[in-house]
């Protein structure tokens, strides 16, 4: 039936209108910048796509003069490495422990309201406490990440391990098999997915902790670096720093989605 509903784009309609937001962005940018620019050749609020360029280059292919490095690749490093150590350990704790709960019903009933209670809390609000718990070094930005996500991944991983059919459950154990292979060959193989799902929604809320903390204590990452040249109003280091963590966002979002659609094709939606 011909209803809007019913209707879907080919894949070339398809790639089209996923690019036409951002044609759209960036076409608004320049209008404006050229605007601005056209009444104030001094605006520092949006600079010419050249002067972006210019300082991108000199950021990412020349070498600091008080420490000799690549700033833009020293960044990078430095973020994703803080990133990956927290997003790994809280996709381990998540896995680990949601599982855990949503199997056993006695851990369960005594862990899941601390861990709900734990999840609530604004990590943000947190972040003074780590500083003097744990200092200021690589250890702190790290736990906040771990703070922010990990207790959202074990909630997100309990409720779809209580939510498996009670079928699967009862005829494991009518077959003979014990808690931990019931575990390992029922509820694992079903929430290896849901996992890769949970930290793909995780990925913006993980970026935001780790540029919180890198803006506040710090000596290199891409969040420093931001906040760092604030104060002189550098549009032109600030936009492409934030471009480019919302492009590593998004491959990271992606490269995510490629290993479920290969790994478990089965759970993907028809």
């Amino acid at each position: 039936m011909r209803r809007l509903i019913n209707q879907r784009p080919g894949r070339g309609g398809a790639l089209m209108l996923s690019m036409l937001p951002f044609i759209l962005v960036i076409c608004a940018y320049l209008f404006y910048s050229h605007a601005r620019l056209l009444d104030n050749p001094g605006d520092k609020l949006l600079p010419a796509p050249s002067t972006i360029a210019s300082t991108l280059h000199r950021y990412a292919f020349e070498e600091d003069e008080r420490s000799g490095d690549y700033l833009f690749w020293t960044d990078t490093t430095a973020s994703l490495e803080r990133l990956s150590v927290g997003l790994a350990i809280s996709a381990l704790a998540g896995l680990t422990l949601g599982v855990a709960l949503g199997v056993l019903p006695y851990l369960r009933v005594t862990v899941a309201p601390f861990v709900a209670a734990v999840s609530l809390i604004p990590p943000l609000a947190m972040l003074p406490i780590l500083f003097i718990v744990v200092g200021l070094g690589e250890l702190a930005k790290v736990t906040l990440i771990i703070v922010g996500v990990a207790p959202i991944i074990v909630r997100d991983l309990a409720m779809r391990t209580a939510e498996l059919p009670s079928e699967q459950i009862i005829k494991a154990q009518t077959l003979g098999a014990s808690t931990w292979q019931l575990v390992v060959r029922v509820v694992l193989p079903q929430m290896w997915p849901r996992l890769i799902d949970a930290l793909r929604l995780s990925l913006g809320s993980a970026w935001l902790f780790l540029i919180a903390a890198e803006a506040i204590a710090s000596t290199e990452g891409l969040g420093y670096r931001i906040f760092l040249v604030r104060r002189y109003l550098a549009m032109d280091v600030i936009l492409p720093y934030v471009a480019w963590i919302t492009l590593l966002a998004f491959t990271m979002d992606w490269l995510l989605r490629i290993v479920r659609a290969r790994a478990f094709a089965w759970a993907e939606p028809k």
